[in-house]
């Protein structure tokens, strides 16, 4: 590879980054359908020129355009990346304060997988746990919060964004029959 070629791909990398952040290192390799090692390679050029900034959490490392996000939009953004979070606060969205065995019913996962996710979700403040009775029951933290998210999911996921409006839409419009029922 000469070096117009190799500056070309770490360019590519770069732009696949700033348009998804959060991304993980096989996220950019299969979306650029480039090798492992290639990946690798610039990815780490890219961070140590100060070009992109990572976060580890777990076994993944996510990449981040430098200087465009504060931390805790990193960690809310990693989260947004992964669609079983993503699936359990839609579901608490539109159950509005559903317990863990809603969730687990509405997600199809197991009670431990919710219960992780729930307190990573918890950890970032996206979502807040109540007490009702025997029950722990789940919510968007606040207006703000819920405001926040859709930017960030508008912004930054354009395509599930277009997903998650529907099904918002058809929240609200299910809401507005019910009051319209009520008078």
């Amino acid at each position: 590879m000469g070096g117009d070629e190799l500056e070309g791909t770490a360019n590519m990398i770069l732009q696949t980054i700033k348009l998804n952040p959060g991304s993980h290192l096989r996220m950019i390799k299969e979306g650029m359908n480039i090798s492992m090692g290639t990946t690798q390679y610039h990815l780490n050029r890219l961070e140590k020129s100060g070009r992109i900034t990572s976060t580890r959490n777990g076994l993944h490392k996510h990449y981040f355009p430098i200087g465009i996000f504060q931390e805790n939009e990193k960690e809310i953004l990693q989260v947004l990346g992964q669609e079983t979070a993503r699936d359990i606060l839609m579901t608490i969205i539109e159950k509005q304060t559903p317990t863990q065995t809603d969730i687990v019913n509405s997600v199809g996962i197991s009670g431990a997988s919710v219960n992780w996710h729930l307190k990573r979700l918890i950890a970032i403040k996206l979502v807040e746990e109540t007490k009702d009775g025997h029950f722990k029951r789940y919510h968007v933290f606040d207006i703000e919060t819920s405001k926040y998210i859709t930017t960030l999911m508008r912004n930054y996921y354009p395509n599930i964004w277009n997903k998650w409006s529907n099904r918002l839409i058809e929240i609200f419009l299910s809401l507005s029959g019910e009051e319209m029922d009520k008078a």
